[in-house]
């Protein structure tokens, strides 16, 4: 009887909890470092949040080893939804596929509360080289290895997606990495990187100028297997009402329509998904990229 008791009052006390949430600072964990897309997303989220909450909701960087340190921080903190993550298809999927050892699993030690948004990528190259995809395709067969592709980094998407198109398309670059996307759009420019995928938002400016060009681009109604996403997560044993409460604040937040148009003025497109398909989607993701990484022997050594 007496372990009865306990159970309801750790119930009770946790559902007293949920009720009187948030009483303190939301933390939101941005797992790489500030003024990207991921970190100017979480602002806005974090803006929004704060406003229907009525609680302040900070935005805290914890960068490090490719999105890792700060993602398995917030899988092992507490699970009180005071420390919250802004994540995506970088540290949910591909650090899944690509990282050996990996500290947390995506899967098992976060629930979703709702995904954001998407962004289309596009596959670009320097203005000089032939108009056509299929015209490119042959030129660069007949000059295996000789021409380059850059990404911002082993393990990126824009290295991952990259890899995986030209070994699709049966083309042979040579990938030569950087430590951020726009040291790769300088090279490019000045001729000395042939080719890129990048999200179409980074690079949409210098394919208007003509300064490169444009092969394909992965839209929704084209190709919406090929965007990057991103999403809120909170640690796995999270308790229920509190997920219930921070999922409806999400989804209000993406029928808001000063943020939808923020997330449009950027080329992406708000990506609400109901919560009971919010676990099945990650699943899904985690087993094709994982199957696509195998299938094309993309690695990060």
């Amino acid at each position: 009887m007496r372990h009865i008791l306990a159970i309801i009052t750790c119930l009770l006390g946790a559902a007293a909890q949920a009720q009187d949430y948030p009483v303190r600072p939301i933390r939101l964990i941005v797992p790489i470092g500030p003024g990207g897309g991921t970190d100017i997303l979480a602002r806005h989220m974090a803006q929004k949040m704060t406003e229907r909450l009525r609680s302040s909701v900070v935005v805290e960087n914890r960068p490090g080893a490719g999105s890792i340190i700060g993602t398995d921080y917030v899988a092992k903190a507490a699970p009180d939804g005071y420390t919250l993550l802004v994540g995506g298809i970088f540290n949910m999927v591909m650090n899944k596929a690509l990282v050996k050892n990996l500290p947390y699993e995506p899967l098992r030690d976060f629930v979703p509360l709702g995904y954001i948004s998407a962004y289309p990528f596009a596959l670009v190259a320097r203005a000089d080289l032939p108009a056509r995809l299929a015209d490119f395709v042959q030129y660069a067969k007949e000059r295996p290895g000789k021409l380059t592709y850059g990404s911002p980094g082993l393990g990126t998407l824009q290295h991952v997606w990259a890899t995986i198109l030209l070994k699709q398309l049966g083309l042979e670059l040579v990938h030569v990495p950087f430590k951020a996307a726009p040291a790769v759009h300088q090279e490019m420019l000045a001729g000395r990187i042939d080719l890129m995928m990048d999200n179409l938002s980074a690079v949409k400016h210098h394919v208007q100028s003509g300064r490169l060009r444009a092969y394909a681009v992965s839209s929704a109604a084209r190709t919406p297997h090929l965007e990057s996403w991103f999403a809120m997560f909170a640690p796995a044993a999270t308790p229920a009402p509190t997920v219930a409460l921070l999922r409806n604040v999400v989804a209000e937040i993406l029928r808001d329509p000063e943020f939808a148009g923020r997330v449009d003025k950027d080329g992406g497109r708000v990506l609400a998904i109901a919560p009971g398909e919010q676990s099945k989607f990650l699943q899904d993701e985690v087993e094709r990229w994982g199957a696509l990484v195998t299938r094309y022997g993309v690695g990060v050594d």
